[in-house]
């Protein structure tokens, strides 16, 4: 059971793209197929996982490998979730710090940094505003605009440090919903 456990999170690991809550549906596969739990017993495990600080995906393999054998279960599937992503950043590592002066590198990183802030503003568009809710226009969304105003201008304007502006931002979140 522990080299069938570490076989189905080194493949996990190696297939999954798109952060934990993307590689939660995988997994599930995985544990149902494998009649390691059922269906409320997975939605145990992730909903642990999801409120256990670190990543949610790692997190669900060590809970769900010490729940199907113990101990040796959750070094086993942690070690199988992490292996390939941590080989491979090894590997990455290596060829960066090989061309980490190169010019072409860093005109390729001047060009992802545009990417990379449409990206995140994707997704702070896309999970903080559009939630369930058919209209975009909503007094949550304007609370959440009014709160994100007030840190940025926070942060720019007369320069309080990031630790302020969460928890003023988390105060304020709390006070609106």
């Amino acid at each position: 059971m522990i080299w069938e456990l570490f076989l189905v999170f080194i493949k996990v690991g190696l297939l999954s793209f798109g952060g934990g809550y993307a590689v939660i549906p995988m997994i599930q596969h995985e544990a149902i197929a494998g009649g390691w739990l059922s269906e409320m017993e997975f939605q145990e495990v992730v909903s642990i996982a999801g409120m256990s600080p670190g990543p949610v995906a790692t997190n669900t393999a060590t809970l769900l490998g010490y729940r199907v054998s113990g101990m040796e279960g959750a070094i086993a599937a942690t070690l199988g979730m992490v292996l390939p992503s941590f080989i491979l950043i090894i590997m990455i590592s290596i060829f960066f710090y090989r061309v980490r002066d190169s010019k072409w590198m860093k005109t390729v990183f001047y060009g992802l940094r545009p990417v990379i802030a449409g990206l995140i503003a994707y997704a702070a568009i896309h999970f903080g505003f559009m939630g369930n809710s058919d209209t975009f226009f909503t007094w949550q969304t304007f609370g959440t605009v009014i709160i994100v105003v007030i840190a940025l201008f926070g942060l720019v304007k007369h320069k309080m440090h990031p630790l302020t502006i969460i928890v003023a931002s988390g105060i304020l979140g709390v006070a609106f919903f």
